[in-house]
């Protein structure tokens, strides 16, 4: 109990403790960008003004679909009933297909992320993420992200402004969503620091350009369509503005006019003249916009990365030894040559070892903003003593979370001799190392699939029990459980599968999140 204690005070004083399954994912596609372990988001706005569903110069970018999106998911909140705000709604068809939501901006973009969310991180999730990551890495401040959005499971009231509506109308909605009409002047001027208005769903408003630079025919709302500055309030207060929605020709869809200019241009040219002021208002009202989340979904608090976190961390039995492999990262640091880094391990029989570490390679993030290097560790464990933590000793610095070191769990773990039959039907066996003295009163497979609206879900096979299970050697026994494909519900599909065992009341997971996404045939 007091360890327990110990290591929720220091999460509620750090952030987090390692390992954190939720926590983990969601930080990693938060700060790994680029380059080594790159979660794979960013490439989709490098550069700020790429466009992948078409040929180039399209006029259009990702990251200003990006952030239109995630605008019009979270636009459907109601702050007196609690209903809508960021649950990805928008991938419903009956939503997607309502005027206040022309084009097909928002179509690429679930299409893009679909792939990226899983048990930890919703599609809500992956969607307030693109529009954090398309402000910060083109240009713009640094936006506070937290995690826990919960996929909505049938579309939203309507409820997104449209630009034929009053001013009224605007002060209304923005209203019902949780926003002040300063704030709406607000958020409008920040979103449309990106982007512009094309021509195909919006014909009253932007004609067609006839630009071979802009095959897209977008009016775009500044002259820096994919860098986040102050040049939607700057060009505005000076009269040079080409924003459609300023000085398009039918003035009844000029929203952006009548919203800038509702409280006599105070905020737009406060703006204007500070555009340190309008960023930190624009990482404000952006974080406080991908927050706004349907009543009773609790966020988790501001994730920072870890200023150091390893990542796969692997344990597999192989005959009479453990192997333990994996890698750390080392947040905002660069590489060095020089620099000396080794891996102390502790076991459960009070011995500590230790194996020296090689760079495995450098990443980014932020565009740039922040570097980090990453080393691997690759070494054998008694199965016997195993392994109870780990800590790092950087060029003679203890880094160990705070005292508390990295808690590895070798307690279950997949082998290497799951496997798959070739016959009809299909069975997929599962063998798991399990520590003896650990004593679990369950074992079950988890496996990742999704429901009827694309949501990542969970679905469990018991493994057999221990009086089934054989000895490995003098530290584990196997057991084996098997999944049938029927195909029906329930059958075997490939998917993402873990392991977890109940142990005195307590879950614990095979360690790292250790994941089988393909099985090996097994032997005939």
């Amino acid at each position: 109990m007091l360890i327990l204690t110990l290591l929720a005070s220091l999460g509620a004083a750090n952030g987090y403790i390692w390992p954190s399954p939720q926590l983990d994912a969601l930080e990693s596609i938060r700060f790994d960008q680029d380059g080594h372990r790159a979660q794979g988001i960013s490439v989709f706005i490098e550069p700020c003004d790429l466009f992948v569903f078409s040929a180039s110069p399209s006029g259009r970018a990702d990251s200003a679909d990006w952030i239109r999106t995630a605008y019009h998911d979270m636009a459907t909140h109601n702050a007196t009933d609690g209903t809508g705000g960021m649950d990805a709604s928008i991938r419903f068809l009956e939503e997607i297909s309502r005027p206040e939501n022309a084009g097909d901006g928002f179509s690429n973009t679930i299409n893009v992320f679909l792939a990226h969310a899983n048990r930890y991180v919703s599609i809500a999730d992956t969607l307030a993420l693109a529009l954090i990551m398309s402000v910060e890495n083109c240009g713009g401040p640094e936006i506070a992200f937290r995690g826990g959005r919960v996929d909505a499971g049938e579309p939203n009231a309507p409820g997104v402004p449209e630009p034929q509506q009053d001013l009224q109308s605007h002060i209304d909605s923005f209203a019902r969503q949780g926003f002040t009409q300063t704030e709406m002047i607000g958020l409008v001027a920040c979103g449309h620091s990106f982007g512009g208005v094309e021509h195909a769903p919006f014909p009253d408003i932007v004609p067609d350009l006839n630009d071979p630079t802009n095959l897209k025919s977008v009016a775009h709302f500044d002259s820096t369509f994919a860098h986040f500055d102050n040049n939607v309030a700057t060009e505005y207060i000076s009269g040079t503005t080409q924003n459609p929605l300023v000085v398009g020709s039918n003035d009844i869809t000029n929203s952006d006019k009548r919203i800038f200019s509702s409280d006599g241009n105070a905020t737009m040219l406060a703006f204007a003249n500070s555009p340190e002021l309008f960023a930190s208002t624009c990482a404000t009202l952006f974080a406080r916009m991908v927050d706004t989340v349907p009543r009773g979904v609790q966020l988790t608090e501001v994730i920072k990365p870890l200023p150091v976190k390893p990542d796969s961390v692997q344990l597999v039995l192989n005959g009479g030894t453990l192997q333990l492999s994996g890698e750390v990262r080392f947040w905002n640091t660069t590489a060095d040559p020089n620099r000396v880094v080794s891996l102390l391990w502790d076991d459960h029989v009070g011995g500590t070892h230790t194996v020296a570490m090689k760079a495995s390679g450098t990443a980014s993030a932020v565009a740039g903003r922040y570097t980090s290097a990453w080393y691997a560790f690759n070494s054998t464990v008694d199965p016997v003593a195993g392994i109870t933590s780990m800590r790092f000793l950087v060029d003679g610095t203890l880094e160990d979370q705070g005292g508390v070191g990295f808690a590895v769990q070798d307690g279950i773990f997949f082998t290497k001799t799951s496997c798959i039959t070739s016959q009809s039907p299909r069975t997929a066996r599962f063998d798991v190392a399990v520590r003896n003295g650990l004593n679990p009163t369950r074992l079950v497979l988890e496996q990742e699939l999704r429901d009827n609206v694309n949501r990542p879900i969970v679905v469990t096979t018991e493994i057999s029990s221990s009086t089934q299970s054989v000895a490995l050697n003098d530290a584990y026994s196997l057991w084996s459980g098997s999944v049938v494909d029927s195909g029906a519900p329930g059958g075997f599909t490939p998917g993402a599968h873990t392991i977890r065992a109940e142990v005195g009341g307590l879950n614990i997971t095979a360690n790292g999140g250790q994941f089988l996404s393909l099985l090996p045939p097994c032997p005939v």
